[in-house]
């Protein structure tokens, strides 16, 4: 224990489970996790229902607060979101993680209006990056509608009755021209994304000043690679080969020439982005999820203030 963090063994994060009930079943993990993540039940009772049970205490501490302050103010009580923020590398599992989260959550009797939004529905249009000039750098901070994910996030925490996000299509790899994405002032809002520990530039606020706790996934960065090179050829052989998928031209490279192309890209792309900009993010999260080789989490790092 140093620094205000406490570190826990998955043993002894394991045993912080106590008696918080499994409501997961395998058919319903196997819909939930990403591609190529060999996540089990044995990786929810273990990792995933302590969490949730932690997050549903900080969620009522969270929710207590409100009301002292309410009372003190004199205001009539509002309900006030509670916000999650997610953060990681490309491949390294956080929106397997995002998704088992808002499953779980929701499944708890204090607040069973989840919301789940990614921070990819706030990435400029592909035109836009085009336009720019920072297409190649998709995925980094300067690629996203930074104020519009703030706005977005303010007006949730806000109360507002209905506020609305982009649609971003994996298939397509680009923002969905007219869809939108309807949040009606949830109990809980997930935000999933690479930078959203991202920290503002002066005098402006930054998406994670709206959160009430923040998980980073991490990994070593050689693991990360060979994830996203494996997830990598399991797309070839499925969603690339969708007539619609932008990348469709990758689903007919010879198998060496795919791996050359995904080593290249997490090189020049993802693992520059991921040293540069996420990995120094790391520090602000409240809690630091360290996964070994297998994609299991082997300890746990906690802010204790």
């Amino acid at each position: 224990m140093n620094n205000g963090y406490v570190e826990l063994s998955r043993e002894q994060w394991s045993d912080l489970r106590k008696n918080t009930p499994l409501t997961l079943t395998a058919d319903e993990l196997e819909e939930l996790r990403g591609v190529d993540d060999p996540i089990d039940l044995t990786e929810v009772t273990d990792i995933y229902l302590p969490l949730t049970r932690l997050l549903n205490l900080h969620f009522t501490g969270s929710k207590q607060r409100s009301s002292v302050l309410s009372a003190f103010l004199g205001h009539h009580e509002r309900r006030v979101p509670y916000v999650l923020g997610i953060a990681g590398s490309v491949a390294v599992g956080k929106s397997t993680t995002a998704r088992l989260l808002h499953t779980l959550l929701a499944r708890w009797p204090e607040h069973p209006h989840v919301e789940l939004v990614t921070t990819d529905s706030f990435l400029y249009p592909n035109a836009v990056l085009e336009s720019k000039g920072i297409m190649h750098r998709k995925g980094f901070p300067e690629s996203y509608d930074r104020r519009a994910l703030v706005r977005f996030v303010a007006e949730v925490k806000a109360g507002a009755a209905e506020v609305h996000a982009p649609v971003y299509s994996h298939l397509e790899y680009d923002i969905v021209p007219g869809a939108s994405q309807v949040v009606k002032n949830p109990d809980i809002l997930i935000m999933e994304g690479l930078n959203v520990l991202q920290p503002a530039p002066p005098t402006s606020l930054a998406v994670n000043d709206y959160f009430d706790f923040s998980i980073y996934v991490d990994a070593k960065v050689e693991h990360v690679r060979t994830w996203y090179v494996d997830r990598f050829h399991k797309l070839r052989r499925t969603a690339f080969e969708d007539p619609k998928s932008y990348f469709k031209y990758i689903a007919d490279m010879p198998y060496d020439e795919a791996t050359k192309f995904a080593v290249n890209v997490w090189r020049d792309i993802n693992e520059r982005n991921l040293i540069d900009n996420i990995a120094p993010t790391r520090g602000r999260a409240d809690l630091v999820m360290h996964k070994g080789r297998d994609h299991s989490v082997r300890r746990v790092v906690l802010r204790r203030t």
